[in-house]
């Protein structure tokens, strides 16, 4: 018998775009001998099955199920193609531990805590993993620019503390600059993170489990043309991804170790993908954020580094499925 898997997509936030990106890219490689597959589309009009012909149908919530050609489908798995809310923030994966189904991302609880930028680096430091030094701002109890200042030193990175496109994120060079990146973040999100800036190479891994193993897939160096990795070097072909990285074994190996230490710490399910940068005069890799339901786009990351390691897609979102029923 063929597992029966809900391929979610879609999605509440500005992010959406780019679910439907990934699910094309996952869809186009899922082992039909194993699995039959169902797009679901969450989206503010509702939750929505669209079959081959391009018919969409409701999904009932009471148990995610559909009906297709008169006939009641309960899956098996959901493989998780949201970034952002409800599919990355922890919302999906409690509707999905309440009624029994198993799923592809990591758990509710840390799915919750990795989309608060702020959480994830205080986690990460308990661990012992080296991350930059932060304030945590909220709207409701402003803070002076001069008061960052005398905690933090310059250049800052001001950004919004939830989501992972990078929108309203700015480099803070100067001190009059403060002020007005606090606005552009606060426009956001009523939460925000003032870190100092790490001078470094940026790297980006994707770690999965295979049975109880945990693999480091290649990793890939983030070269950008804007000041820094915004949502345009992000989505709009602005940088430079060389995978795998050009590093010697030194620098390979301890931003492999931080990054298996960091699933393990917050005991991670799925693929993630966890962001770095690598402080060349101290020699050590700092963690800058977790991604738990990393791009899968034909030009994204993950698919790069699998392509790299030199396993098909197929046998990777097969181990990715698989995993899920651990």
């Amino acid at each position: 018998m063929k597992r029966k898997v809900a391929l979610v997509t879609g999605g509440l936030s500005g992010e959406a775009q780019i679910s439907y990106k990934s699910a094309i890219t996952v869809g186009n490689n899922i082992d039909r001998t194993k699995y039959d597959l169902y797009k679901i589309d969450i989206n503010a009009t509702g939750w929505w099955y669209e079959n081959a012909a391009g018919e969409r149908s409701s999904v009932n919530r009471d148990d995610f199920s559909i009906v297709d050609n008169g006939n009641k489908i309960q899956f098996d798995v959901a493989l998780m193609c949201i970034h952002g809310t409800p599919g990355e923030d922890g919302k999906l994966q409690g509707y999905f531990d309440m009624l029994g189904i198993p799923y592809t991302s990591c758990d509710a609880a840390t799915s919750a805590l990795t989309m608060n930028k702020r959480y994830t680096v205080a986690v990460a430091a308990f661990g012992g993993i080296h991350v930059a030094k932060s304030m945590h701002l909220f709207s409701h109890t402003p803070i002076s620019a001069e008061a960052i200042l005398a905690q933090l030193s310059l250049p800052l990175f001001v950004k919004p503390n939830n989501g992972g496109s990078s929108i309203g994120m700015s480099k803070v060079n100067s001190a009059e600059e403060l002020a007005p990146a606090l606005i552009k973040a606060f426009k956001e999100d009523h939460q925000i993170l003032v870190e100092e800036f790490i001078s470094g190479r940026e790297f980006t891994i994707g770690v999965f489990k295979q049975g109880n193993t945990i693999s480091v897939l290649p990793i890939t160096e983030i070269s950008t043309q804007n000041e820094f990795f915004d949502f345009e070097a992000k989505y709009q072909g602005k940088s430079i991804e060389t995978t795998p990285a050009q590093i010697d074994d030194t620098m390979k190996q301890r931003l492999s170790d931080a990054a298996k230490r960091v699933y393990e710490i917050f005991n991670c399910r799925g693929v993630v993908r966890i962001d770095f940068i690598y402080d060349t005069h101290q020699q050590k890799p700092f963690m800058l954020e977790v991604n738990t339901v990393p791009g899968q786009s034909e030009a994204s990351v993950i698919p790069q580094q699998v392509r790299a390691m030199g396993m098909p897609l197929t046998d990777f979102y097969s181990a990715v499925i698989e995993q899920a029923f651990h």
